[in-house]
């Protein structure tokens, strides 16, 4: 009975040790998000809180919602926070969740103010395990709070951009450097409990959703996390840019926009059933299971030359989007074939999965879209000569 006993207590002491790896929510969306919004920053509820900057996050019934900066106490001392961003990686938005690290990681270039200008951060420093602010760019309460110095330096006399977003149309082209790199290898803590009921508070919230602030949020910033209401709540100035819907009918996101990604696919729908039939209400989950597009031959037209040219756009369109579709499909066989090699583990053959997956539904989603666009510019038919008009 010993030696059991004794396995069992090695075994509790090294799962007590054992550091938790926080899974990522991965999600990618065909369309961009919003400008940042205009807002001041409300004033730091106490000595310990860090800043939190406000972002645009995206759930497939509401579209992209704001989440309001906010005060934030970290996980441990000596920990600074990377802020989430958006980037265009392969046919759509990708989103990558910010963490605590003892360094600010790359966060897409994005100038999201109050001492993150796109690269670093300047709103304080810790010291001996106590933080201090720098007044020149953070609202903070001397009498409240002692650990204090000002460094103008650091605010740099440019144009403002409130672009949301790196790479893309419009977006930022900014790169990590090689500290940044190295700062995404080191060890991260996820978001704390409060950051995250702070999310789901926004999300909950109609009014956050940007097809009903347009871009301009009634909560711009809050002093703590969740609280909406009172005299700590900050509303936006103005929107960060000309607010323009998402691309579907009503100005709702666009259907299958994006998918918060969670659990990986059993597996390959499809794979290796090339005869299969199309079936376009079905979702893809890799662009080999996606059959060539092929032109539909339109309704007689009383315009000879309009059908003509109606058929030429068709099936450039339609070579077009199988171009895209054998691109993606090559792209996604070498990274498959370089896993294999590579002798990937799970997790890591789960988010690839999951990656190919949104590639593909995105893609079919931009060639669907594509399509309906076209069809709009149909000519007319031609009357039915049994019926009377």
């Amino acid at each position: 009975m010993k030696r059991p006993f004794r396995t069992l207590l090695l075994a509790l002491f090294a799962l007590a040790f054992v550091e938790p790896v926080f899974a990522q929510l991965s999600v990618t969306v065909f369309f961009g998000p919003p400008a940042l919004p205009i807002y001041d920053q409300p004033i730091c509820p106490g000595d310990g809180f860090l800043w939190i900057p406000g972002y645009w996050a995206y759930d497939p019934d509401y579209g992209y919602y704001w989440v309001p900066g906010t005060w934030v106490e970290p996980p441990e001392p000596g920990y600074l926070w990377t802020p989430g961003w958006w980037g265009w990686e392969g046919g759509g938005f990708l989103f990558h969740e910010g963490y605590w690290a003892t360094e600010v990681g790359f966060y897409g270039g994005i100038n999201y103010g109050f001492g993150y200008f796109g690269d670093g951060f300047y709103g304080g420093r810790w010291d001996g395990g106590h933080f201090y602010y720098n007044r020149a760019v953070t609202n903070v309460n001397e009498t409240v709070v002692r650990n204090v110095y000002v460094d103008k330096t650091v605010v740099k006399n440019v144009t403002v951009n409130r672009v949301s977003y790196n790479g893309g149309e419009g977006g930022l082209a900014a790169r990590p450097t090689a500290r940044e790199q190295a700062v995404q290898q080191q060890r991260h803590i996820p978001p704390v409990a409060t950051q995250t009921q702070h999310v789901q508070a926004a999300r909950s919230n109609p009014q956050m959703r940007a097809e009903a602030n347009r871009g301009k949020p009634p909560v711009a910033a809050t002093s703590r996390p969740a609280e909406f209401g009172g005299r700590s709540v900050v509303a936006a100035k103005a929107e960060g840019a000309p607010y323009r819907p998402a691309p579907s009918h009503g100005g709702a996101p666009a259907a299958g926009g994006g998918r918060p990604v969670e659990t990986p696919n059993a597996g390959r729908s499809g794979e290796g059933n090339t005869s299969a039939p199309r079936n376009d209400n079905a979702a893809p989950t890799h662009a080999r299971d996606v059959q060539p597009h092929q032109a539909q031959p339109p309704a007689a037209s009383r315009d000879p030359r309009a059908q003509e040219q109606y058929q030429k756009q068709q099936q450039k369109l339609v070579e077009q989007q199988n171009k895209e579709h054998q691109k993606l499909q090559q792209q996604q066989e070498k990274e498959d074939q370089r896993a294999a090699k590579q002798n990937a583990n799970q997790q890591k053959q789960q988010q690839m999965e999951q990656r190919h997956q949104q590639q593909t539904q995105n893609l079919e989603q931009k060639h669907t879209q594509q399509q309906q666009q076209l069809q709009s510019k149909q000519p007319a038919p031609r009357p039915n000569p049994h019926k009377p008009e």
